[in-house]
């Protein structure tokens, strides 16, 4: 006898869309209720974000840092999560969260860090542990409103680690919760990496992915740090800078000389100091030292396409900043695919009503080395180093002996304190990435952008190194959120489009 198929096919279909539910989902339609359960729910938000804020993080603030892994726990587990730290000697924990989704064939892990960077709370406009709205940056002359709605999306947060990078944890929360509360489910296994010694260097991420490698499998790592574009419009970039540093110190006499008996006879450390620095950075920023580019990859054309086909904004970044050119001729997209000698500060002496007719001992310059494929923090410290012997320095990594300085003319100490590690770029035609962009173009009359890389540094070469794993950007933060800085914030329209995208993503992907 035969059967009319059509009523067993209708049987099938409906099983098939149980088994799963978001198959078909609409990133659209998932914002659309996402941002009505936000716009509901904001002064709940807010409030989590600044409970959260609250809790210094400097990461070798032991008993804090830990204060703070132990306050994600609790966001986490209730809603769903399975929570433990992933703990080595000397590290702050990395809390690693799962939360399965039926029917869910692949997995995206998110990474984000809880950690922040030092602060003097002198610099700044409010306590940076304090956090408070206000109505405009700081620097223009935003001031202090309440804590409550109704909310202008223009209002910002401030405290250190609003922008960099405690909101993807609450923008996480706040999507998840958005959610549950509409009945979608996930279309992905979600699991999440924070670390907490991000701005630290990650010295023991490498220790804290092999011993965990079992647990830290996924299709894709999502990291969501850093900033969307300067034009505002969101980014999705497919790798970041590379890292090292050190302390150059330049010595001069065994003690102070007084400038009027033994100037212009005794070396001057701070003129020997910027002598030897303009030897090794051009005016428009160009490393000079032999050998310094030897590992470099030039940008492909796709890559320097995807750059010239993105807003160019210099003109307005040069108003913005107060400058009145660029160090260099490039836009800043292209500037930052090439390597970059920072000087992060310098030290020696005094300076107005305390500077003293004297000619110091010493002069110290903080260098910071930004990296782009191929280079290792190795061979830069190979090269610096000389670098710094051809102009003539005994190079020496401890405070200089009585007979070195009896027998030596020039004396420079180089301190390589930070580890570092190098850059990772991921194609720009990798799959999953175009699979994450259009989910995020569907959600904006304005496409996403596509970039290469971004100016910061995350050591995200050893995720893949490491797990295998492909991973991607997807930074939330304003581009002028100040991090690093004093009066670090976050516009709260970024944190809003954070839960909708955040909530689109993991329903489409």
């Amino acid at each position: 006898m035969r059967t009319d198929p059509a009523p067993l096919l209708g049987a099938l279909l409906l099983l098939l869309s149980t088994l799963a539910p978001n198959a078909q989902a609409d990133p659209t339609a998932v914002a659309e209720q996402v941002r009505a359960w936000r716009q509901a729910h904001e002064q709940r938000i807010v409030d989590d974000f600044v409970e959260l804020l609250r809790i210094p993080n400097v990461a070798s603030d032991d008993i804090n840092i830990r204060r703070n892994a132990e306050h994600i726990r609790e966001l986490l587990q209730p809603r769903g999560f399975a929570v433990r730290f992933l703990d080595v000697p000397g590290a702050p924990p990395a809390v690693f969260a799962e939360r399965r989704a039926d029917g869910a064939a692949k997995t995206v892990l998110i990474y984000a860090h809880y950690d922040g960077q030092p602060v003097n709370p002198e610099d700044w406009a409010s306590d940076p542990w304090t956090p408070v709205l206000r109505d405009g940056p700081v620097e223009l002359g935003g001031q202090i409103v309440p804590l409550q709605p109704p909310f202008d999306p223009e209002w910002r947060l401030f405290a250190r680690s609003a922008g960099d990078d405690k909101a993807p944890v609450i923008a996480l929360t706040a999507a998840l919760d958005a959610l549950a509360d509409a009945g979608i489910d996930l279309s992905v296994n979600l699991k999440l990496f924070l670390d907490g010694e991000e701005e630290a260097g990650s010295p023991h991420l490498r220790e804290v992915l092999l011993e965990n490698r079992g647990l830290l499998g996924a299709d894709l790592w999502l990291f969501c740090d850093g900033p969307v574009h300067q034009s505002r419009r969101w980014q999705l970039v497919q790798g970041v800078r590379g890292m090292t540093g050190f302390d150059l110190t330049v010595h001069g006499p065994n003690r102070p000389l007084h400038s009027g008996h033994y100037g212009n006879w005794a070396p001057n450390p701070i003129a020997r100091l910027l002598e030897l620095v303009g030897t090794m950075r051009a005016p428009d920023g160009r490393i000079l030292i032999d050998g310094y580019h030897d590992q470099v990859i030039p940008p492909t054309p796709t890559e320097l396409a995807a750059i010239e086909s993105a807003p160019r904004m210099d003109e307005s970044l040069q108003a913005e900043f107060g400058i009145g050119r660029p160090e260099s001729a490039d836009r800043v997209e292209l500037a930052i695919l090439r390597p970059a000698l920072n000087l992060r500060g310098i030290r020696s002496g005094d300076i107005g009503h305390q500077a003293r007719n004297s000619i110091q001992t010493s002069a110290t310059a903080s260098i910071g080395l930004r990296l782009v494929p191929a280079q290792t923090p190795a061979h830069l410290r190979e090269t610096v180093e000389q670098h710094v012997r051809s102009q003539g320095y005994l190079v020496v990594h401890d405070e200089p002996t009585a007979a070195q300085r009896a027998a030596h003319d020039r004396i420079a100490r180089l301190d390589w304190r930070e580890s570092g590690y190098p850059a990772y770029r991921a194609p720009m035609d990798l799959p999953v990435a175009g699979s994450v962009a259009g989910i995020v173009d569907a959600l904006r009359d304005e496409q996403l952008i596509r970039l290469p890389t971004m100016g910061g540094s995350l050591p995200i070469y050893l995720i893949e190194e490491v797990t295998g794993a492909p991973v991607v950007i997807l930074p939330i933060a304003n581009h002028d959120n100040n991090q690093h800085g004093k009066n670090e914030n976050l516009r709260l329209q970024n944190l809003w489009d954070a839960i909708e995208i955040y909530a689109a993503v993991l329903t489409n992907l």
